[in-house]
């Protein structure tokens, strides 16, 4: 990475100089953020090639991206005071989603609940579909956590195997 990015006056932060491309969203708050986050993922994910999707597979992992990033967005909005930033970091077809609130409490599980009932499943929706996802203190004086998950982008076709070595 090249260094810090410069903050645009809607808000937004680029850094796309480097092998990894880091694009920020200063939020205030939750109200409208799902959408806004969402919005700003799926535009992301176009100009870093996730979409149009010429497969089937890239198509479904970016619908699977969006639907992950409206999750941990909505749970910061109801459980973390308000979402304050949102990152995404790309590199190597791997996508890193990080979303900062002023709650110290960590995500936790629910106990197990019918899937018919509302609410609840969204560390469910991360145990299946990330690559892996956790979360951080912010830093040293900053109150609050960061929740991230890393997904990984299908590889292009034809998805064949290589042939094993052979002695």
């Amino acid at each position: 990475m090249t260094g810090p990015p410069v903050v645009r006056e809607d808000g937004m932060a680029q850094d796309d100089g480097g092998p990894a491309q880091i694009r920020r969203l200063l939020l205030h708050g939750s109200a409208g953020a799902v959408s806004r986050c969402r919005d700003f993922t799926a535009r992301a994910l176009a100009d870093w090639g996730w979409t149009p999707a010429g497969d089937p597979l890239t198509r479904e992992r970016a619908d699977d991206v969006l639907l992950m990033v409206s999750e941990v967005v909505t749970n910061a909005c109801l459980h973390g005071g308000g979402p304050e930033e949102f990152v995404l970091r790309h590199a190597d077809g791997l996508l890193r989603v990080e979303v900062s609130d002023r709650n110290p409490e960590r995500p936790h599980r629910m106990a197990p609940r019918s899937p018919a009932l509302p609410g609840g499943h969204g560390l469910m929706v991360l145990d299946r579909l990330a690559s892996d996802w956790g979360s951080a203190d912010r830093g040293p004086g900053v109150p609050g956590k960061v929740v991230w998950l890393e997904v990984s982008r299908p590889s292009p076709p034809p998805w064949r195997r290589p042939p094993a070595d052979r002695p």
